[in-house]
């Protein structure tokens, strides 16, 4: 069965149809800008030319910045702060024409990685960090998500930690990849003592050049790379939504 997911950015937004048996990509990906300012409707308009594009029909799966509660966006991250109270997946599917299952980004992403990813059939508490424009956590306990836990605005000496951690700062500082992995390192930490993971899973574009900065981490805890990298908000959306679909299904 082939599911749309959608992977909705402050910069981008991306989408393809997605194998749900094997978690691969069944179309060619297609990345529309963002636009300026991110508005509810505006945002919309752009996810409707996306499924048009795809000319597709049928249950889709999004991939949102913020925190999603039965498909209403409480908070904002890296979008118009008027998507907060606003029913993302009613205004996505009266504006498409096809029913949406909408979750946080960083969710989506982990739930690939365990059913797909890194963290398949892996036992015990899994952290999977999705580092980009800002940082997205999702924590999954032998299988079983725990959503909308938004640590990366954990508070880092009065700063937010993706102020201090995330891609976008490596790249807007021009950080070395020594310096860059120095404040991901104290993020982490933070993180152990918090949840204690038995695996930590580095996902987001920049995962791709883990070779450039994982000998400059230190903790106790296993790190790997994100097997699906920065197609895992997509792929995660399309099985969340498949996941939605069975259960609403007689």
């Amino acid at each position: 069965m082939n599911i749309l997911g959608i992977d909705i950015g402050g910069s981008g937004i991306k989408g393809a149809l997605v194998d749900i048996e094997t978690g691969q990509f069944a179309s060619e990906r297609i990345r529309l800008v963002t636009p300026d300012p991110s508005t509810p409707d505006a945002v919309a308009k752009v996810v409707k030319t996306l499924v048009e594009k795809m000319a597709y029909q049928g249950p889709v799966g999004a991939g949102f910045p913020g925190v999603i509660q039965h498909g209403i966006c409480f908070t904002a991250a890296n979008v118009d702060e008027r998507w907060i109270n606003t029913n993302a997946e009613k205004l996505f599917s009266e504006k498409t024409g096809n029913p949406f299952t909408v979750i946080n980004d960083a969710d989506a992403a982990g739930l690939a990685e365990v059913r797909y990813g890194a963290a398949r059939d892996v036992n015990g508490v899994v952290l999977v960090l999705t580092l980009g424009t800002g940082i997205g956590t999702a924590i999954i306990n032998d299988g079983v998500l725990l959503p909308n836990l938004e640590f990366g605005h954990l508070k880092i000496r009065e700063k937010d930690a993706e102020k201090r951690a995330s891609a976008a700062v490596k790249a807007k500082k021009k950080l070395s990849w020594k310096e860059w992995a120095a404040a991901l390192e104290e993020y982490l930490l933070i993180m152990e003592n918090l949840f204690w993971p038995d695996l930590i899973i580095i996902g987001g574009g920049i995962s791709r050049n883990h070779a450039k900065y994982f000998g400059y981490l230190n903790t106790r805890t296993k790190i790997v790379p994100a097997q699906l990298y920065n197609q895992a908000g997509i792929i995660g959306a399309a099985y969340f939504a498949s996941l939605t679909h069975a259960q609403s299904t007689p």
